[in-house]
């Protein structure tokens, strides 16, 4: 009877065993699925009857949603303190799913979430001794013709370092971080206008939407940080040329004296390939592409995929 009981007891523990392996080979799996790329069928998502709705192609959802990235590095040129630095830009284009309420990116795929087209635009140029290192993200609804839902942005060097979002609720929230003392810690509202940083999103997914003409924009937080001026919202007016299978977006601030020209391919799926930004000191940023590839690059975090910085020419 010991013998027998001492059988059922150790049959027992096995199957416990095996109950928590397999458990934990499912948690396993699905931490991993957290890490790839979220996607939501754009199918699924009910877009708000207020809003309009965009018909995507099959062709944008079988470049956009393949479970990878597209990533453009450019040769720049940037003006900084009334002269021209040598550096690297890099555009990172991805589609993501994005909570609405909280306003930042899904961990799990659900139809309450937006689809939305990421652009996080880097720039890394030396002035002097010193370094500076740009970021720009615009989170922005593929589906829904709407307005970007969240933008950030955030410039370090050895000075200090600066940091602003804007949140698309009721209006346009933003907070604004600087070591300036006359910029640091403010609240900011603005209506619904244009923004400078959605037009980059815009572009890749609808070109034949971008505003021309006259109209309000909120100028882009690179532009009014650098400056040092006052965010608010600007006049401008815009063009959109075509000629030999490129197009140019050029956007004017005629108050601030600034232009900035955007050059893209006039098929899909309308890759930037150059930018120029004329500034109030009469010199020019501009930026050139160097390389394109696509490629799931939250993945390649190993020593290993270090070699493909090369692919971009970094």
């Amino acid at each position: 009877k010991k013998k027998k009981l001492r059988a059922m007891r150790n049959s027992f523990s096995i199957a416990i065993l095996v109950v928590i392996a397999v458990l934990l080979l499912f948690s396993c799996k699905n931490a991993q699925k957290e890490d790839v790329l979220a996607i939501t069928d754009t199918e699924t998502y009910k877009t708000p009857a207020s809003v309009p709705n965009r018909n995507l192609s099959q062709e944008f959802k079988d470049y956009w949603y393949a479970g990878s990235a597209e990533i453009t590095s450019y040769r720049l040129m940037q003006e900084r303190y009334g002269e021209l630095r040598e550096g690297t830009a890099v555009n990172i284009f991805v589609t993501e799913d994005f909570l609405p309420e909280i306003q930042v990116k899904a961990d799990r795929s659900a139809p309450t979430n937006v689809p939305i087209l990421k652009f996080n635009g880097t720039k890394k140029y030396l002035t002097g001794i010193y370094p500076y290192s740009v970021m720009n993200s615009t989170f922005y609804p593929v589906q829904q013709k709407d307005h970007a839902l969240k933008v950030s942005y955030s410039m370090q060097e050895w000075c200090g370092h600066v940091y602003m979002q804007l949140n698309n609720r009721n209006g346009y929230e933003i907070e604004s971080h600087s070591y300036f003392e006359g910029e640091a810690d403010q609240e900011l509202k603005f209506p619904t206008v244009w923004l400078e940083s959605e037009l980059w999103n815009l572009i890749r997914i609808s070109p034949e939407e971008l505003p021309t003409g006259n109209f309000e924009i909120l100028p882009g937080f690179e532009f009014a940080r650098m400056s040092h001026k006052k965010l608010e919202v600007a006049e401008a007016s815009a063009t959109l040329e075509k000629e030999n299978g490129l197009s140019t977006y050029t956007l004017s601030y005629p108050k601030l004296n600034r232009t900035l020209s955007i050059q893209f391919t006039s098929d899909f799926p309308y890759a930037i390939e150059s930018w120029e930004e004329s500034h109030p000191n009469g010199l020019t940023t501009t930026a050139e592409k160097i390389k394109r590839m696509k490629a799931p690059y939250w993945g390649q975090n190993s020593n290993k995929y270090v070699y493909l910085r090369d692919s971009l020419g970094l």
